[in-house]
């Protein structure tokens, strides 16, 4: 018997986590590193994840990268505060809501175009 304690059960299909590739276009607080360490510990709390650990790092002349380790995965992101990008990414397993970090991120970085795509990582096949 499989143990689904960790795995993700939505909508009639089990399967190991989900995975939001998220694009922020046209954003702005893009080279500010307490700011993304912010968004990054206030997006896991909102998807209801455990944050173990958090470490942002800022780039010279510009851009930040940054990783939140969860219990349940992980949510990193890249900056590219020269042409207005930046690129998330959060993978989530259990329990939690991966979608209920995208207003995080729009309130902190005000974006005028958000891409979002999903896929379920790990499907288990009945």
């Amino acid at each position: 018997m499989t143990d689904t304690v960790h795995l993700t059960n939505q909508n009639g299909e089990t399967y190991a986590g989900t995975h939001l590739i998220i694009d922020l276009h046209n954003a702005q607080n893009l080279d500010d590193a307490a700011r993304v360490e912010r968004a990054l510990r206030d997006a896991a709390r909102a998807t209801g994840a455990t944050l173990l650990h958090l470490h942002t790092h800022r780039f010279s002349p510009q851009g930040v990268t940054g990783v939140a380790i969860l219990a349940e995965s992980h949510i990193a992101c890249h900056t590219w505060p020269e042409i207005g990008y930046a690129a998330f990414d959060i993978f989530m397993c259990g329990a939690t809501t991966p979608h209920a970090a995208i207003p995080v991120l729009e309130a902190e970085f005000i974006p005028e175009r958000v891409e979002v795509r999903e896929l379920h990582r790990g499907q288990i096949t009945p």
